[in-house]
């Protein structure tokens, strides 16, 4: 770990509290409430814009977008290539979550039309990023079937033939934009038992792409302060339920000296 990136890493978190980015999220219906949450919580402003005709109007004045394809009906698929389509004319930082790709075939095909308007981020499971990447059929539903380090040569295949940085989420976090590769380390197993635990990272991810200019580097940074949030929320949690609302309190006290100081990169 470069001293450069630790110090990115602490100006970010930082830098979402200081703009409060307003970040669009056209998102699946299990996890609405928790993912504005988690955007509250770490400083940005949630809007759940996800309707045709509307969604590329708002995208045109968000600071970022998320487009999550976990829940992904017909009103949501026609909002999510408009807003997608006015992030990209105006410059605006979009991510791409594709829940569940691979296996089912309406979110897929629409996942790599999405992919054709190069987004800024990628996130997903290990399944789901090979399956994006063209080297695997996708996993157990919403459920990975394949380890991080597996999916390492078609997320380096994927970010460099759409120019997005891909995050692979897992036990240990993986991060590339084609060239650099970063692992984080942090995090806790609770994360995996409340709904909403990764699609909530996506939104955050977005939050952190609208405040940062450097996509890598928010990157990295969104992901250390999600995972070292969990860590700090775990530590006084009896289970998931109380782990879910320590998680949000633990991502409002959040700083960017306590993310540096507990990140584990490699």
């Amino acid at each position: 770990m470069t001293p450069a990136l630790l110090q990115s890493v602490r100006d970010a978190v930082g830098e979402v509290r200081s703009a409060a980015p307003l970040v669009q999220c056209v998102t699946n219906s299990v996890v609405v409430n928790f993912t504005a949450n988690a955007l509250l919580a770490i400083g940005a402003a949630p809007a759940m814009v996800d309707i045709p005709e509307e969604s590329g109007v708002f995208a045109a004045v968000a600071d970022a977008v998320l487009i999550n394809l976990g829940t992904p009906n017909a009103e949501q698929r026609a909002a999510s290539v408009e807003a997608v389509a006015a992030a990209r004319a105006g410059g605006t930082p979009w991510v791409l979550d594709p829940v569940a790709v691979g296996v089912l075939p309406v979110r897929t095909a629409l996942a790599h039309r999405l992919l054709d308007e190069r987004p800024s981020i990628v996130r997903g499971n290990p399944s789901e990023i090979l399956a994006l990447a063209g080297a695997g059929a996708g996993g157990r539903g919403v459920d990975s079937a394949d380890g991080v380090d597996d999916a390492l040569e078609g997320a380096l295949s994927l970010a460099r033939s759409t120019g997005a940085v891909i995050a692979v989420s897992g036990a240990v976090d993986l991060l590339t934009d084609g060239e650099r590769v970063v692992r984080i380390a942090n995090g806790d197993p609770l994360l995996t038992r409340i709904t909403g635990g990764g699609c909530a990272l996506g939104a955050v991810l977005a939050a952190f792409a609208g405040a940062h200019p450097d996509r890598f580097e928010a990157s990295v940074a969104a992901v250390a302060a999600y995972t070292v949030a969990a860590e700090l929320a775990a530590r006084g949690a009896d289970g998931p339920g109380s782990f879910a609302v320590g998680f949000l309190d633990a991502l409002a006290s959040l700083d960017g000296a306590t993310v540096a100081e507990r990140i584990v990169l490699s």
